[in-house]
């Protein structure tokens, strides 16, 4: 049974009562990038003689950038532009076995757009909508045109379970700021009830293209990049197909799924990653986050026991509702400055602290390691997420949330604009989750899922001879064992870039200040507050530092 249009989230429809039905379609994929339960794809093929699916390389995501700090893109890394090319590829694969295929052209999304309705004659524009800032600036842009053209323009909800707009309009028009409030104004998703659509059996055909360049998936070279060994790629391959090869293989095992619960789960596991691995394909919509909703409610239907939101697996779908629909609803999300949720704290700009972390030169073999795994792989698990921005943040080195969002932004090959922006808020003490004493230790916290430290020595092969004593530690090894390990520290493997017991209690006070500032002034923090409260603090641990005078005793 398919999903009917009427049972859809609150599509953005846009229709034009007197356009002839059997016309020109074009359907604009950008997330999305699948023939299962794609409402948008359905609609474009209906009562349609020609349908031209259209995929636009973007180079405000894709051009090169020789200055970045590591390959790829000014904001993705070569891992993410690689499964996105992947996952194009499957598409194109899966749109000709439905008697299509999937054109690529380059340039600015709207200009391309606006171009191929003209040549192509298009009357009705099919998109899936997208609450990021830069998708909403271009869809503005894009629909000026078609309104003045006379173009149709279908742009439902399907990239999440529920519409952002609807949540924040029920909660008196701002977005509710607390998991428990969204789940109990979101409800059960009004499309739940039927099963999602499956992939059409058929599409029209594409038309002439006309003089457009060579239109098919561009490989990495192509676009100008110079392509990794295969060593050091991500082992996760992009593309509808995989997606739905990791689901069923997920779900295959009621019992694990019933059982899942986060945050638990072992962050040091990487020949099996101890999670379902689906967060890249949800990203770029290679998997229906609806579907996947779904295929657990089923799941949790033949089981006796399971565990609940928002801790389970269909929990995490809904904290990745309520992260977006907080996105959507708050302006200047992605920064600490005039964002209203976010607390105002003064972030150290210490770029050398920064570099230290991202590449992996902390001294500190826990954090190297993950932020190692997340450079060659795009991907770490949660648990080291929470670690490394800990640390990064309000843990030991007091960085600015904002730098090492970017970080990951560049990075992660499931890097999202809402999750990417929240977990950092969240993780930083900034917004969501306020407990800052509460910190990741860099030492004891992945001893305990892996004492032996084989995580550490497959990532950092440089102390893959540390005895497992020092494993964490190696600035704690006597000079003989650095020898014996090939690992003299301070020379093949940094020294801790801090102390961590020093600086977590900095960092702990800094907060507490912080806090406390932002509840005198009930938010309205200004630089100018932050910079006295930079000078105080200064001025506090200078009187801290300085030498106690011992009282002289006078024996009369």
């Amino acid at each position: 049974m398919r999903l009917s249009l009427s049972s859809l989230p609150s599509p953005h429809l846009c229709s034009n009562p007197t356009m002839a039905s059997g016309s020109h379609s074009l359907m604009w994929f950008r997330k999305g990038l699948r023939i299962h339960d794609n409402p948008a794809l359905e609609y474009a093929a209906r009562g349609s003689e020609l349908v031209y699916p259209l995929f636009v390389i973007d180079p405000h995501y894709m051009e090169p950038d020789p200055t970045a700090f590591s390959p790829g893109s000014k904001r993705a890394g070569l891992n993410r532009i690689r499964f996105l090319l992947e996952s194009l590829v499957d598409l194109d694969f899966n749109l000709r076995k439905i008697g299509s295929r999937l054109l690529v052209l380059k340039g600015d999304p709207a200009d391309v757009l606006i171009r191929c309705l003209k040549e192509w004659r298009i009357n009705k524009l099919c998109f899936e909508f997208d609450t990021e800032p830069y998708y909403q600036a271009l869809d503005i842009k894009v629909k000026n045109y078609t309104s003045a053209a006379g173009i149709e323009i279908f742009s439902p909800v399907s990239h999440t379970l529920f519409n952002p707009a609807d949540i924040i309009q029920k909660n008196g028009g701002r977005p509710p700021l607390s998991y428990q409030s969204f789940v109990k104004l979101a409800g059960e998703p009004s499309w739940a009830s039927s099963p999602v659509s499956n992939a059409p059996i058929w599409l029209p055909p594409v038309g002439s293209i006309g003089n457009y360049p060579n239109s098919e998936v561009p490989s990495i070279e192509e676009l100008g990049y110079e392509d990794r060994a295969e060593d050091d790629r991500s082992p996760f391959k992009g593309g509808e197909s995989e997606a739905l090869r990791r689901l069923r293989e997920s779900i295959s095992n009621k019992e694990w799924v019933s059982n899942f619960e986060k945050p638990k789960g072992d962050p040091s596991a990487f020949l099996k990653p101890a999670t379902t691995v689906l967060s890249p394909y949800l990203k770029f919509g290679c998997l229906s986050s609806r579907y996947f909703y779904q295929c657990l409610q089923e799941v949790q239907r033949s089981v006796k026991k399971h565990t609940s939101p928002p801790v389970s697996l269909l929990g995490q779908l809904l904290w990745r509702d309520f992260f977006y629909t907080v996105a959507f609803g708050t302006p200047n999300f992605d920064r600490m400055k005039e964002n209203r949720i976010c607390k105002q704290i003064p972030w150290k700009n210490d770029d050398e602290l920064l570099y230290a972390w991202r590449d992996a030169r902390t001294g500190f073999p826990w954090i190297d390691a993950i932020m190692v795994q997340l450079e060659k792989w795009g991907w770490i698990h949660h648990l080291a997420r929470h670690c490394v921005a800990c640390f990064l943040t309000r843990g030991d080195l007091l960085v600015h949330w904002e730098k090492g969002r970017d970080v990951f932004e560049r990075l992660l090959i499931d890097s999202d604009w809402a999750i990417n922006n929240a977990n950092w808020l969240w993780l930083s003490c900034s917004s969501f989750f306020y407990q800052y004493n509460r910190i990741y230790s860099p030492i004891s916290f992945g001893k305990k899922y892996d004492p032996n430290g084989n995580y550490i020595r497959h990532f950092l092969p440089i102390l893959k001879d540390m005895p497992k004593e020092y494993i964490y530690e190696p600035w704690t090894a006597p000079p003989s064992v650095q020898v014996k390990a090939k690992c003299i520290i301070g020379k093949d493997y940094p020294k801790p870039v801090v102390a961590h017991d020093l600086a977590s209690k900095e960092c702990k006070q800094i907060l507490y200040e912080a806090y406390e500032l932002n509840k005198r002034l009930n938010g309205n923090v200004s630089e100018e507050d932050l910079t006295s409260l930079r000078r105080k603090l200064k001025e506090d641990k200078r009187q801290e530092s300085k030498p106690k005078r011992l009282k002289q005793t006078f024996i009369g």
